[in-house]
């Protein structure tokens, strides 16, 4: 019986849980106590008590609770809370499942043991579905850390709502967790809830949570979101959150010393309030020990140095104690010293709610509750919340546009980076499209106007939904295997001139568009490597030498082969010496962006020969071109032979020749020239697209040449700042903004060079080798913040280097990767920087080291403009 007693009063809370605005179930529970005379009537109330309790454990309407790295069939209702939590599986296509350490997992509630990381990409998303369009929602991500990947240190990074910022997530220790809270009004019936990286660790969440609340609580301008700063259950000594609030907000408890706590046994009536703080809540209250009144108080964050944060503060009250006669509680409240509200009195067990319909804006603020002169006891104040005014004001791409995307991304199972909105944010562009954005007149709509899909291995058809992009101005499907026919609608827009359509290279299509076999030929601009071409200027002079020397060659071909001088001229060879020169293509030195490079010896010299690439180069620290070979359908380049290979065999671990410091700033000096001279001493400039340690080569001598052009590109319009293309080059190297966008300049280049520089500084590579794919500039950035410069310089060279010099390196390194192009130095103001340390007399050891000026007098020679309309045709490659 005793048991059954206990099991209707928990009923009795439960009801009053569910139904706070009905005394009928209060009066039904309390009727049931009465009841139990008998065990027939035990065993009703026993019934009712069951049936109220599923049905107070069920009412989750509304309600999504993600366990984030849950496995997929592993959906779960929390034993503590009731809380029935499913898989982010169905909500997201990245990331990898992790568990905090099994010593932590005992100290944390189910949702949080288990975590998704995102290793890869820059900025990972998920999209939850299920939601109202235009009802208001709490929405909270919760992350513990529990040192799951074992290197003790937790990460930081960016929290995206949709296509604006949500809030940055910085742990202050290992094992607290963060919480991130915010009160929103979605503008579609789906949300994305999106982590970035900001080089500072691997991203991660444990768990996300969606709650409706009523569209009349919480009310601020409109537009505007509000994020949690404070809920505090004053005078208590635990946390609440579902099973005490139907909301489930979480409320947190506060002890000061000079606060008295007070509390009643008997439930409170929250009905007078629209935001309907929990029974619970306002069982307790606080009130001051020995003054007059109570005072609350936060502070202006730090990222908001011009004080224009805009606050709302919502103060619950309601009397615990049944006052005597005489006995009186009075008080007025006021903001910063100004009049706020007042006087209140509370009333018995029933809560009220005040706060401010507009925003409280200015610096630090303090709220002072205070016994009014006639009051005969202190004020007393039940809880509290405080929420920070939040502006998205980033319109979503467009709703059909988004939805046509999806559609294309799910079809054809495209990866890349298409997460979260198409368009927006603009550094997280989707890699292949183009959007419009707000013109000068009127905001509008981000819309979808250029996709690209060339080259994607694309099958089966091509789908109509990309017919639904119906501002879309240019679709290239080029080089893939699709089948079937184009859609009536993009052949209409093709016929009425709305739409640039390119099919090409899709044997299986049929189409309108023609893809007529063309004569095989390319533009000749200054370096046309990465289109297989060659130079004007470059076969002009070879044919003119060849026609002189054709005679005397065929008199004594053998005699010319042998005796020939490497540096009289740059030569024209046969298939067949190229043969002879390389021993039957016998030993490979490397592979470059387009070809092979073989070894090989010409009158007893050596030389590299590059099959599949011909270019031409003018610069002391540009490898050389010796000869080419350009027989119907062979082609070949004979460079200078670099004797001591590339940079990065001798900042790799494994090679016992260690690079001194000095020697490694006049081998960055010496590739820095090179660098700048393709940005700025060819006209029109050349983007070499392709940096990195391996392709600077190393002399006898260790001068340093950058080589491998074959993916060099170049600005054809001196008034362009970019040139759009498909992204190309080495992983770890990728400027971000060119890998999200697509449009490479030079400062593209110069993020590149950044990477190499931290390499030579380092000895580490561009991307760790372990398992978390660490890029170099996070790690070092991370070592920045112990301020130890010694801890980043190559330990083998143990120390033996000027720590002003290292400083002034690293300074100039990290600046060439900086996220934004426009925060980036230029490749000349990079070598100024580099020559101002060589000249502060931080090396000088050997005779090979002397300034780069001296150690190579030969002169820059800028190549002659090209006319861009001359076409030649070229063989095959070989």
């Amino acid at each position: 019986m005793d048991q059954a007693l206990e099991a209707l009063h928990v009923f009795l809370e439960c009801t009053q849980f569910l139904f706070p605005h009905s005394h009928f179930a209060v009066f039904a529970a309390q009727k049931s106590i009465m009841m139990l005379l008998t065990f027939k009537h035990f065993l009703i109330s026993l019934m009712i008590f069951a049936s109220a309790l599923a049905v107070c454990g069920e009412d989750q309407s509304g309600f999504i609770s993600i366990d984030c790295g849950l496995p997929n069939v592993s959906n779960y209702t929390d034993p503590v809370r009731g809380l029935n939590y499913t898989s982010d599986a169905a909500f997201i296509d990245t990331g990898k499942n992790e568990y905090i350490l099994p010593e932590y997992q005992k100290n944390y509630a189910r949702y949080y043991q288990s975590l998704r990381s995102f290793p890869e990409g820059d900025r990972n998303c998920y999209k939850v579905i299920g939601i109202i369009r235009g009802g208001k929602y709490m929405i909270r991500a919760l992350f513990v850390y529990g040192n799951y990947d074992k290197q003790g240190e937790p990460p930081a990074f960016d929290l995206y709502l949709g296509t604006d910022m949500w809030d940055s997530v910085i742990f202050t220790s290992p094992l607290e967790p963060v919480i991130k809270e915010i009160i929103h009004v979605p503008r579609r019936n789906y949300v994305h809830v999106c982590l970035a990286k900001t080089g500072d660790g691997i991203p991660f969440i444990s768990s996300l949570e969606f709650r409706p609340l009523f569209n009349t609580s919480y009310q601020a301008e409109t537009g505007y979101s509000l994020l949690s700063i404070q809920r505090i259950d004053a005078g208590s000594t635990e946390a609440y959150r579902y099973g005490d609030d139907i909301h489930d907000r979480f409320w947190t408890f506060l002890q000061r010393d000079d606060w008295t706590n007070i509390n009643t046994s008997s439930i409170v009536d929250v009905s007078g309030t629209s935001l309907e703080p929990p029974p619970v809540v306002m069982r307790t209250a606080a009130m001051p020990k020995t003054i007059n009144y109570l005072d609350i108080s936060w502070q202006v964050p730090s990222d908001d140095p011009d004080n224009t944060s805009a606050y709302f503060v919502y103060m619950h009250f309601a009397e615990v104690k049944k006052l005597q006669a005489n006995q009186s509680r009075a008080f007025e409240i006021f903001h910063n010293g100004e009049f706020f509200y007042g006087p209140l009195s509370p009333a018995y067990l029933r809560a009220e709610t005040i706060y401010s319909p507009t925003a409280l804006i200015g610096g630090a603020h303090s709220i002072k509750i205070s016994k009014t002169p006639n009051s005969t006891l202190p004020p007393i104040i039940n809880a509290w919340e405080v929420y920070v005014r939040k502006e998205f004001p980033q319109s979503e791409t467009d709703q059909q546009d988004a939805n046509a995307m999806t559609i294309i991304k799910s079809t054809y199972g495209m990866k890349r980076n298409w997460q979260g909105d198409p368009c927006l944010p603009k550094v997280y562009l989707w890699e292949g499209i183009e959007c419009s954005y707000d013109d000068d007149k009127k905001p509008q709509v981000p819309r979808v106007i250029s996709l690209d899909l060339s080259s994607s291995g694309l099958t089966s058809s091509v789908y109509p939904s990309i017919s639904n992009l119906t501002e879309i101005q240019t679709l290239n499907l080029e080089n893939n295997n699709l089948g079937g026919s184009v859609p009536v609608e993009i052949e209409q827009r093709l016929k009425d001139g709305l739409l640039s359509l390119r099919v090409c290279g899709n044997p299986n299509l049929s189409s309108k568009v023609s893809c007529k076999e063309k004569k095989k030929s390319v533009l000749v601009p200054v370096l046309a490597a990465s289109v297989g071409g060659a130079i004007i200027l470059l076969l002009t002079a070879a044919a003119f030498w060849f026609e002189l020397t054709r005679k005397r060659h065929r008199r004594d071909a053998k005699s010319s082969f042998q005796n020939e001088s490497l540096d009289a001229r740059k030569r024209h060879f046969s298939y067949s010496e190229i043969l002879t020169i390389t021993d039957a293509f016998e030993r490979i030195l490397g592979e470059g962006g387009f070809g092979k490079v073989y070894y090989g010896q010409i009158n007893n010299t050596q030389v590299a020969v590059k099959v599949n690439l011909l270019m031409r180069v003018h610069h002391k620290n540009l490898t050389s071109l010796v000869g080419y070979c350009n027989d119907e359908k062979n082609i070949s380049l004979i460079y200078e032979y670099m004797a001591n290979g590339n940079l990065q065999q001798h900042l790799s671990g494994s090679n016992s020749n260690i690079l001194k410091w000095e020697d490694r700033l006049l081998i960055a000096t010496d590739a820095a020239h090179g660098l700048e001279y393709l940005h700025y001493g060819c006209k029109p400039p050349i983007i070499h697209r392709d940096v990195k340690t391996t392709n600077i080569l190393l002399n006898e001598s260790f001068q340093a040449k950058l080589s491998d052009f074959g993916l060099s590109r170049i600005i054809p319009n001196y008034e362009e700042s970019h040139v759009s293309t498909v992204v190309a080059g080495t992983p770890g190297y990728f400027d971000p903004e060119y890998y999200m966008s697509n449009r490479l300049n030079e400062k593209s280049d110069v993020y590149s060079f950044g990477v190499v520089l931290l390499e030579i500084i380092t000895g580490r590579p561009a991307i760790s080798k372990s398992s978390k794919n660490i890029h170099l500039s996070q790690w070092v950035k991370h070592m920045l913040q112990k301020g130890n410069i010694k801890s980043i310089v190559d330990p083998r060279l143990e120390e033996n280097f000027d720590v002003n010099s290292a400083w002034k390196i690293v300074e100039i390194a990290m600046n060439c990767v900086s996220q934004y192009s426009a925060e980036r130095p230029t490749m000349s103001q990079v070598v100024g920087e580099l020559k101002e340390s060589l000249e502060m007399g931080l090396v000088r050891t050997k005779e090979r080291f002397q300034s780069p000026e001296s150690r190579d007098t030969t002169p820059m020679i800028p190549l002659m403009s090209i006319n861009f309309s001359a076409e030649i045709s070229t063989p095959s490659a070989r």
